[in-house]
């Protein structure tokens, strides 16, 4: 095993050089790479290291010197210590400003493209209180005498010390103490280690993991608690198919108001995290797409048929494929419950070397695609054979996205006519974008 660097004790200065896509400030101190968390460009702070690694540093800032115009005071008293947040101390714009930059810096140098047309970046209406999902760590720290509930901490595997979290949606952000003191008063508090929340239009619901079964007192507890504070509780006791609830389950819903539909959901299932965000990038997608009657539609990775539902209102047919057979099972019942009977749904393994299935039998005019974080490499070559002629790929990484943007550029004939992002995760570094490729 190689030796634990020493740290330098103390304060030290350092003049902030540039922001990293991490929302960390880059500095340069005795020729030594070093990584500020809360140092912004143009600005000499003090720091004190947190940790040395061959080739870089890293630190906390504890004093500004000179503070950036762009610099903001944490609404959260847990900033810097709490590991759900990396962009607090920077305006808001600036963070749009930022994550902009990013994905057409990515954009040049991974796919060596660059979209015709920047589109404008979709943004909140409030960038509080939006988070609808989450996962939360739970533990009983017995040198603090009681359970903590929230986000890691920092670079850590700890659970922070939270009062509140102003970006988690308030059902959940202003009853973390509340949660912490029902948890400490269980018989399996050291046994119940994560929290799952989500969050429909109206409900909240918490998943407990629990590796041992909670007592009869403790579901009498968990349950006047959950009628308290309008929640519903589920158990976990093992995988994904154990999940359970308390007492009576509920019907998770969302609605896309603009195309008066309802989704189904269920709790483990993926959604998008904002609700917000969510309507804006569903109408913008429809708008790039430019959807026409007689228009035959692919949405690929279509998950419950976020997209699909709303492309089914305005084109002749749209076919939804996704690789989760359950979200495949929800995405037909909602087209059932929303009365769409010119979508159709089917599950395939988009991340085969040979895709299979009789939706490849198809020809189809334009394509939605909305990868998780890897990306969509392997599906891009079927797309011209398909006939497509206008995509819009929706992304959660710039990184990716980048990378099929140079495939279907350079490799299979297609435009970057323009691209933008949407600030699906504000205070975070996280970047979801939103680009459209025509063909020739």
């Amino acid at each position: 095993m190689g030796r634990r660097r020493r740290l330098p004790e103390g304060e030290f200065a350092a003049d902030i050089e540039s922001l990293r896509h991490d929302g960390r400030g880059l500095a340069h101190v005795d020729g030594r790479k070093t990584l500020l968390h809360g140092g912004l460009p143009g600005e000499t702070v003090k720091f004190h290291y947190l940790r040395r690694r061959s080739g870089r540093d890293e630190g906390q800032v504890v004093a500004v010197m000179n503070p950036s115009a762009d610099r903001a005071e944490p609404r959260c008293s847990h900033y810097g210590l709490c590991g759900g947040c990396s962009m607090q101390h920077l305006q808001t714009d600036a963070q749009i400003r930022i994550k902009q930059q990013r994905l057409l810096d990515d954009l040049h140098e991974l796919g060596r493209v660059q979209p015709e047309t920047v589109l404008p970046a979709i943004t909140n209406d409030s960038p509080w209180g939006y988070r609808r999902k989450a996962r939360l760590g739970v533990k009983n720290v017995e040198r603090k005498g009681r359970v903590l509930v929230g986000f890691r901490e920092r670079g850590s595997s700890f659970v922070a010390d939270l009062t509140q979290c102003h970006v988690l949606h308030p059902k959940v952000g202003t009853l973390l103490p509340q949660l912490s003191a029902l948890i400490d008063s269980l018989s399996i508090s050291s046994r119940l280690p994560q929290i799952e929340v989500a969050i429909d239009d109206e409900r909240c619901v918490l998943i407990l993991r629990v590796l041992d079964p909670p007592s009869e007192q403790d579901r009498r507890l968990l349950e006047a608690f959950g009628r308290e504070h309008g929640l519903t509780f589920y158990l976990q006791p093992g995988g994904l198919d154990s999940i359970r609830p308390l007492t009576d389950g509920i019907d998770l819903h969302y609605r896309l108001p603009d195309y008066d539909l309802e989704f189904g959901f269920l709790p483990t299932d993926f959604t998008q995290v904002n609700s917000t965000i969510n309507r804006r990038m569903v109408a913008r997608a429809i708008a790039l797409l430019d959807l026409r009657p007689t228009d035959r539609l692919l949405d690929l990775f279509c998950g419950i048929g976020n997209f699909t539902l709303p492309i089914a209102r305005n084109c002749a047919s749209v076919v939804g494929v996704e690789g989760d057979r359950g979200l495949v099972e929800r995405a037909r019942a909602n087209a059932v419950r929303n009365g769409i009977h010119n979508a159709e749904f089917f599950s395939g393994d988009l991340y085969a070397a040979t895709a299979t299935g009789d939706w490849l039998e198809r020809r189809y005019d334009k394509v939605l695609l909305d990868p998780p974080r890897t990306g969509a490499l392997e599906i891009l070559p079927l797309l011209p054979t398909l006939g497509v002629q206008r995509i819009v790929y929706v992304s959660c990484y710039p990184g990716t996205l980048a990378r099929d943007a140079g495939e279907l550029v350079h490799q299979h004939g297609y435009r970057l006519v323009s691209a933008g992002i949407m600030d699906m995760f504000p205070h975070t570094a996280h970047v979801e974008s939103i680009a459209l490729f025509e063909k020739g």
